[in-house]
């Protein structure tokens, strides 16, 4: 009688533990489904948002989902810590750098396209924009640093490993040289509308292709590494790379590995061509001028 009850019990727990799995393992992640703040600004008639990325921590660098053509420079793969901070829900449009700006100073390969990325700007236009959105708005407005920008590629907390921001793969997030649409004036290509594509973890577009983004920081390798600076003082003052702005996501002419979240490219901050624009970033507090 008592070794039925044992096996009886056995029974009963094992049943217990089944139920118990299954229900942990269907029930659906609620981290992932509670909506991302955002604040939404309005400047000359424009509005626009931004999304709160959650501070923490994350492997930086050339991940093993990135594959194995990593750059020299996306490499060792390293702990960063970022603070929490807000940042540009899509790439800063014709529409909105018209609305501060004026329409007068927009000179991109795609003008008239009220909705894709401003583009044919520099690092240098990047900051007078800024300067002036934030003194409309009264909130300090800034360019992503590089590990702010990588973090919310990736997804921040809600990262799910990505290769590019959103999706391994490629086609559902990013417009770039495979995908692009031919330019009804001629055969080249050309931007597209912001928030074509598929939004990344936190509901941010387009961080892969459509245009490169300038970042704030100027390029470098040194970090610290275990306790140990890595490629120490380089680039070296006075070398052609030392004044060099950081930029990143690729761009509707380049290719699929550009468009990684790891990949890293630079440029003069006076540099500009099509294939370049920006987003925003600010600080993770709520500000005066936001709705």
């Amino acid at each position: 009688m008592r070794k039925n009850i044992l096996s009886t019990n056995r029974i009963n727990y094992l049943v217990w533990s089944l139920a118990l799995s299954c229900l942990l393992a269907c029930s659906p992640d609620k981290s992932n489904q509670e909506p991302v703040p955002t604040l939404t600004f309005t400047v000359n008639g424009e509005s626009f948002e931004m999304v709160l990325v959650e501070g923490g921590t994350f492997q930086m660098g050339g991940t093993r989902e990135q594959g194995s053509d990593c750059e020299d420079n996306e490499k060792p793969v390293h702990e960063e810590e970022v603070d929490s901070f807000y940042i540009g829900k899509y790439e800063v449009t014709q529409r909105l750098w018209n609305a501060v700006i004026g329409s007068e100073h927009n000179s991109s390969f795609n003008a008239g396209c009220d909705d894709c990325p401003v583009e044919s700007v520099s690092w240098e236009d990047a900051q007078a924009f800024i300067t002036k959105l934030s003194i409309l708005t009264k909130s300090p407005f800034r360019l992503p640093t590089e590990k702010e920008w990588e973090y919310a590629a990736r997804g921040g907390k809600r990262s799910q490993g990505y290769k590019y921001s959103g999706s391994h793969n490629i086609g559902e997030v990013a417009w770039y040289i495979d995908n692009y649409q031919t330019n009804p004036c001629g055969e080249e290509g050309t931007t597209h509308p912001v928030g074509m594509k598929k939004p990344n973890e936190l509901g941010i577009y387009d961080m892969s292709g459509n245009v490169w983004e300038w970042c704030e920081d100027l390029y470098t390798k040194e970090y610290e590494h275990n306790g140990k600076s890595v490629h120490s003082g380089w680039p070296f003052k006075g070398t052609h790379l030392y004044f060099r702005r950081v930029l990143r996501g690729g761009s509707w002419g380049g290719t699929a590995k550009g468009c990684r979240v790891s990949y890293i490219d630079y440029d003069m901050g006076s540099y500009k061509d099509e294939y370049g624009g920006f987003r925003i970033a600010l600080d993770g507090r709520r500000e005066e001028g936001a709705e």
